[in-house]
């Protein structure tokens, strides 16, 4: 059987994130658009699939070709893709796919929201809590963050990680966005006070939270290597076990095992082989959850590895060197698009101030809803 094409991540682009007044969806997707294709080396016209995520802020019907009309596209492929957080990495696995059967060559892969200062807090509440039942948990005022508080209340309790513990990966995130100009939040804090910060949703404070931004993210999926250096798109693999909390039967087993065992079965790759982490941190439960379940640390035992610095960016396995969502920001589906363009770009050294040691393997996880939809992807330096 002959092996399918080999996709790789060909360039990205992104804008900084945090407050943009006056600068809508579009103008985002269309500056870290602009971005990713002049990092790939690629003009409009070479670009012959779209890939576009949601954006709350603009629910348009057909976001893909709105998007393809103001940047100037006229691809032979456009979609639109809805997934919760885990969008980003499903459409860089749906890009892959586009690519390795032939349909398409260049595929950009874009999206971007005005989520801060386009929104209300009270309309991003509302709309953010819709991903619960609409029957028995919207109708009780639940909020995301809420559910997240409640998921974070069994796993403590049957783990026994504790609130401190939590914090550890707040402060790893904020100190590695210290480096970052682009990111949203940049002031370092100490676990003191994340535990001190505001109660949100108990056991989940202020600061085990990710702030809500603007921005925009774009990566390019090609037939074709980038000029900056071969980052192939080598494993990819899904679960989806519940869409709500009140359907999650086992906080232990999620999906998002399942998920990454499909991407390193695929990739003929193990734990073992993976130097870099780009892992899904809408709250610190979830960066927790997702690093024991998966495999890079035992249960309970994730804050340990923190502690002793084996995620710090010159530790043996680097994990958000941008920081995360929980400090550079999140504006919807391009806050978990950044993940996979830190990786690339640590991968080819674009890092500049961040540089660490290129990684030859990395590993991104981004999930959707409430652990809800999980997507694994492996990206990996060729020589």
């Amino acid at each position: 059987m002959t092996p399918s094409p080999t996709a790789y991540l060909k360039g990205v682009g992104s804008t900084p994130f945090g407050r943009h007044d006056g600068r809508s969806a579009l103008d985002l997707m269309a500056a870290a658009a602009e971005q990713a294709l002049a990092s790939a080396q690629l003009t409009r016209p070479e670009v012959d699939g779209v890939l576009c995520g949601y954006a709350t802020t603009l629910p348009h019907l057909m976001l893909s070709t709105l998007f393809c009309e103001r940047f100037a596209l006229r691809p032979r492929y456009a979609h639109s893709l809805q997934l919760g957080g885990a969008s980003g990495a499903a459409m860089l696995m749906a890009a892959r796919e586009l690519v390795r059967s032939g349909r398409c060559r260049h595929v950009l892969v874009v999206a971007g929201e005005n989520r801060l200062s386009g929104q209300s807090r009270d309309s991003a509440i509302q709309t953010l809590a819709q991903v619960g039942d609409a029957d028995f948990e919207v109708p009780n005022g639940a909020s995301v963050p809420a559910y997240y508080g409640l998921l974070a209340s069994q796993y403590l309790h049957q783990t026994g990680v504790n609130a401190a513990d939590l914090a550890e990966f707040a402060v790893l995130m904020r100190r590695h966005a210290a480096d970052h100009p682009d990111a949203h939040l940049r002031t370092p804090i100490t676990a003191e006070e994340v535990l001190a910060s505001k109660p949100i949703a108990e056991p989940l404070k202020l600061l085990d939270c990710c702030p809500i931004s603007d921005g925009a993210m774009a990566l390019v999926v090609s037939a074709e290597a980038s000029p900056h250096g071969a980052v192939a798109l080598a494993g990819a693999g899904q679960a989806h076990r519940h869409q709500h909390l009140s359907a999650m039967a086992d906080v232990l087993q999620c999906g998002a095992a399942d998920a990454a065992q499909q991407a390193f079965a695929e990739a003929g790759r193990t734990l073992a082989d993976v130097d870099y982490l780009g892992i899904y941190d809408s709250f610190t439960i979830t960066l927790v959850m997702l690093l024991e379940e998966i495999g890079f640390a035992p249960r309970g035992g994730a804050a340990r590895r923190a502690r002793a610095g084996d995620f710090a960016a010159h530790g043996p396995l680097p994990l958000n060197t941008h920081g995360g969502l929980l400090s550079f920001g999140h504006c919807g589906v391009a806050g978990g698009m950044a993940h996979p363009v830190e990786a690339w770009r640590q991968m080819t050294g674009q890092a500049g101030a961040r540089q660490i040691a290129a990684p030859r393997l990395a590993f991104i996880h981004a999930d959707g809803g409430v652990m809800s939809s999980h997507v694994s992807l492996l990206l990996s330096r060729e020589d």
